[in-house]
């Protein structure tokens, strides 16, 4: 399976999504402290100019005739002239005396015009002199005692110190903003690649646990979320190399388990075949050999099939009221005289009374065959299998205990997986427990295990007992009768 590789880092996607933002939001922060700072420094030289220029209002209460006198007068006694220029204007727009002593430059006056044609009698303007010094002006009209204008007063500032100031605090602000995106960047970038890294470390592991390298290991000593995903991978892996090993033992020991009957099918069978006419004991017993190995592969061919269904949640039961009691005992007795060839006894305890619950009889007995059969082979020759059944609480309760080599306790809450043995030098395929145990839920029952090594091993099955008819309630993923009837079908049809 080809994988698509995504090229679009996350070092890309934060700065297209988060740092290209900051980084504008920061710019116009930044624009508009400026703008700030340069208009409070230009409001706070306009205020001090106003207030060294208020003098000179008293002007608008003087006649006329006496106008230039008074005006000469304040601009001779002004005490600020080292800070500020105060030019008169008179009604003709021509500046006669300003208060620095010099001979009036004639020069453009947008303030004096704005104030002339404004509404307001003042107008401000900011700009160069004939120096090309930075000021600021403004002008206030002047109205006589009768109402007529007798000119203006103007107050000339040089901004000068007024800028210094503002690209001093622009440069501050700027700065703090370089350096604090500079430090954003460091940190992100530093933030980023910390994610980065172990992130592709673990894009470039899960591809080869994709191709089957199970071993792959990632190794990250962080506490946090990617140290998490790293366990969890790590976890994963040692999971899928754990399954794998049970899926490659399950084929070997299947496989192992077909060998065995085949050879011994075909071997007897080519035996019993020279044998005809000559030898009719040799073919008899051949025939007994094959008819028993063919019965033996039929069942291990029916357990894989329960299995897959299993998988498939196709595994279904026919419900009907059954004598729990006579199956046990029943499924027992078939491993009576086979157990007595090996040196084992099997001890069927007679109940009290016999139990009825409701079930299906012949998956139920393939529980209990598994169960007793799995007794049987883990027993040594001299040992004992005992099989009991209590009755208690609305319940039936079925205990098979052995006497054999028991299961180890890293190996028992794991007897019940799929694929799982934990001999491995006995027979058998590792899938009937997990079968059984699939059957014994399916009929509302519990299935427990208790072993020690060396011991043995007690296997606890526990049903509800049937007290009036009613049927078993389908569970979320139980198939309806409908698609029973249909599966069976299909199961005869492959049979066929």
């Amino acid at each position: 399976m080809e994988m698509e590789l995504k090229f679009k880092s996350i070092g890309t996607r934060w700065f297209v999504n988060v740092f290209a933002v900051f980084a504008a939001v920061i710019t116009i922060v930044c624009v508009v402290c400026c703008v700030a700072v340069n208009s409070l420094l230009l409001e706070r030289v306009r205020t001090s100019a106003s207030e060294y220029a208020q003098p000179f209002s008293v002007l608008a209460q003087a006649q006329e005739k006496d106008f230039i006198e008074s005006a000469r007068r304040y601009a001779q006694e002004f005490e600020h002239k080292d800070k500020i220029e105060i030019q008169i204007i008179d009604k003709n727009g021509n500046v006669f005396v300003t208060t620095n002593g010099f001979e009036p430059i004639t020069e453009a006056m947008p303030d004096y015009e704005a104030a002339v044609s404004g509404e307001r009698g003042t107008g401000l303007w900011r700009g160069k002199n004939a120096g090309g010094e930075p000021i600021l002006a403004e002008t206030t009209v002047l109205g006589g005692g009768d109402g007529q204008s007798l000119g203006a007063v103007r107050f000339v500032v040089s901004l000068r110190e007024a800028n210094r100031q503002s690209v001093f605090l622009c440069t501050v602000i700027i700065g703090a903003a370089l350096l604090f995106l500079g430090f954003s960047t460091f940190s992100g970038v530093f933030f980023i690649r910390s994610i980065a890294k172990p992130i592709r470390d673990v894009s470039n592991s899960a591809r080869k646990i994709a191709m089957g390298e199970f071993k792959t290991q990632i190794e990250s000593d962080r506490n946090d979320e990617i140290g998490e995903l790293c366990d969890a991978v790590n976890y994963m892996a040692s999971e899928l190399d754990r399954a794998e090993n049970l899926k490659n033992d399950f084929i070997s020991s299947v496989s192992h388990e077909l060998r065995t009957p085949l050879t011994a099918i075909r071997g007897w069978g080519e035996t019993a075949k020279m044998s005809i006419g000559t030898d009719d004991a040799l073919v008899e017993k051949g025939l007994d050999v094959v008819l028993n190995e063919s019965e033996r592969l039929s069942k291990l061919v029916e357990e894989l099939l329960d299995f897959s269904r299993m998988q498939s949640g196709r595994l279904t039961v026919n419900v009907g009221k059954l004598n729990v009691t006579r199956l046990v005992f029943a499924a027992a007795d078939m491993y009576v005289e086979l157990a007595k060839q090996r040196g084992i006894e099997v001890v069927s305890v007679p109940p009290k009374k016999d139990c009825e619950i409701l079930g299906d009889a012949d998956r139920l007995k393939q529980v209990f065959v598994n169960i007793i059969d799995n007794a049987v082979k883990y027993t040594e020759s001299g040992g004992q299998v005992l099989i009991e059944q209590y009755e208690e609480e609305s319940c039936v309760r079925i205990v098979v205990k052995d006497t054999g080599v028991g299961i180890p306790a890293a190996d028992l809450d794991r007897v019940k997986e799929k694929f799982f043995k934990s001999n491995k030098t006995v027979r058998g395929s590792g899938i009937g427990l997990a079968v059984a145990d699939e059957i014994v839920k399916q009929h509302q029952g519990l299935l427990f295990i208790e072993s020690t090594e060396g011991i043995g091993t007690t296997v606890t099955v526990v049903f509800p007992l049937c007290e009036q008819e009613q049927e078993i309630p389908l569970e979320p993923g139980k198939l309806t009768d409908t698609q029973t009837n249909q599966i069976q079908e299909e199961e005869n049809n492959e049979q066929v």
